[in-house]
């Protein structure tokens, strides 16, 4: 039963590094999205939907049940999976994306939403200009993230985000579902959305909440004080 690490956006499966040089363990799997310094399949559209569903594929093929672990829209990707296949889950963590009554989308995705708009923005994503934005916002690898930036991300990003401008509605899990163990962890400072939205995601799935002293990319940023609270997760599974 492999740990399966998602990633989130702008970023790709090297995000993990903090946490993988870490981890006891041996079994892990850090998945790339497609379009996120990966190939995406002919036909593949990059919506919220496509993404689950090629996300399940991959979880299918490494052997479930997983420990299953996501950041921001891989956050988003792994609650929906917990949520409509808890079969192939053993473990799950959230990180600073969850949907919950809270939720609302932050400025920049509602920009990527606006058709027209979006394109001006992801124009003015250069790798300097996305760097200086990702080193404000306490990326652990600025530079390295926006170097892997390029022009199929961005049309990912911008496909995948107006696919879900209904999320919070769309993709709302049930309140107390049963279900598999988890974490959600949320960054203190977290820019793109407020710690009230990581309480109410654990709240609603009767799970553990675990903030620290971080921005959005929370685990990455602080990993000592994560992997632990993971490490417990498991054993206690």
């Amino acid at each position: 039963m492999p740990a399966v690490l998602v990633h989130g956006v702008p970023d790709t499966a090297e995000l993990w590094a903090p946490i993988r040089d870490r981890l006891a363990r041996a079994d892990v799997v850090a998945v790339r999205l497609p379009g996120f310094a990966a190939p995406v399949p002919d036909g593949f559209p990059c919506t919220k939907e496509a993404y689950v569903e090629w996300l399940v594929g991959e979880l299918e093929a490494v052997g479930p049940p997983v420990d299953l672990v996501g950041h921001d829209w891989g956050s988003l990707l792994a609650q929906r999976v917990v949520t409509t296949r808890p079969e192939l889950v053993r473990t799950w963590a959230l990180a600073d994306g969850a949907v919950s009554p809270v939720f609302s989308w932050h400025e920049l995705a509602t920009q990527w939403q606006t058709p027209g708009v979006g394109e001006q923005i992801v124009e003015l994503m250069t790798p300097d200009a996305v760097a200086a934005a990702l080193r404000a916002a306490e990326h652990p690898d600025p530079d390295g993230a926006a170097a892997r930036i390029d022009d199929g991300m961005k049309r990912a990003v911008l496909a995948l985000y107006r696919s879900a401008v209904d999320l919070a509605t769309e993709w709302l899990p049930a309140a107390g579902r049963p279900g598999p163990p988890g974490r959600v962890f949320w960054g203190a400072r977290d820019a793109y959305g407020p710690p009230t939205f990581g309480q109410a995601a654990a709240e609603r799935a009767d799970a553990p909440y675990v903030e620290l002293d971080a921005g959005h990319w929370s685990l990455l940023e602080r990993p000592d004080d994560a992997v632990p609270v993971l490490e417990e997760l498991w054993r206690e599974a």
